[in-house]
């Protein structure tokens, strides 16, 4: 009897292409990993756009990953820039704490891109300024990967103290 080994099919569904209000819910340090230009620290900004999913009645997520790197050039940087509305003091670019970005509102337009394969990916084409008067975003139902991963460190069964398996 055959064995079949296939590509899953993907089972999110993609944000909506447009200009929408959204938050910063985490950065997420993802340590040295492969670029195009070789091996590099990266960092991974997630944002929780306003819209919902209709399926879930969640709000749909997006993220894009960074070099950390606060040069004119890097990408970070002119994220950056565009959101705060304002370029870089020459105190602000020696260190600035990426986690600040957290509960930041902003505005993001999203594109799609279509894959060889026909998969469509919402990605995060422009991050600027929340629209002037608009409503305060907070994160709904989302927890950071950083607590993801100390809950699971402390409770590796999924298991909490006392909780000797189901109640039936």
């Amino acid at each position: 009897m055959p064995i079949y080994a296939r590509k899953p099919k993907s089972n999110y569904a993609t944000a909506p292409e447009g200009l929408w209000p959204a938050v910063c819910v985490d950065v997420v340090d993802l340590g040295i990993t492969k670029t195009p230009w070789g091996e590099a620290p990266q960092i991974k900004i997630v944002w929780q756009l306003e819209e919902k999913n209709p399926d879930t009645g969640k709000r749909f997520l997006v993220f894009r990953r960074f070099t950390p790197s606060l040069h004119e050039k890097a990408h970070l940087r002119q994220t950056l820039e565009s959101w705060r509305g304002r370029k870089f003091t020459k105190e602000e670019e020696e260190e600035f704490d990426i986690e600040k970005l957290l509960s930041a509102n902003c505005q993001l337009q999203i594109i799609h891109n279509v894959k060889a394969e026909g998969d469509t990916f919402a990605n995060v084409q422009a991050v600027v300024p929340p629209a002037k008067g608009s409503v305060k975003l907070r994160a709904e139902d989302y927890t950071r990967e950083i607590d993801r991963a100390k809950q699971y460190e402390q409770h590796p069964d999924g298991k909490e103290p006392g909780d000797d398996g189901p109640p039936f």
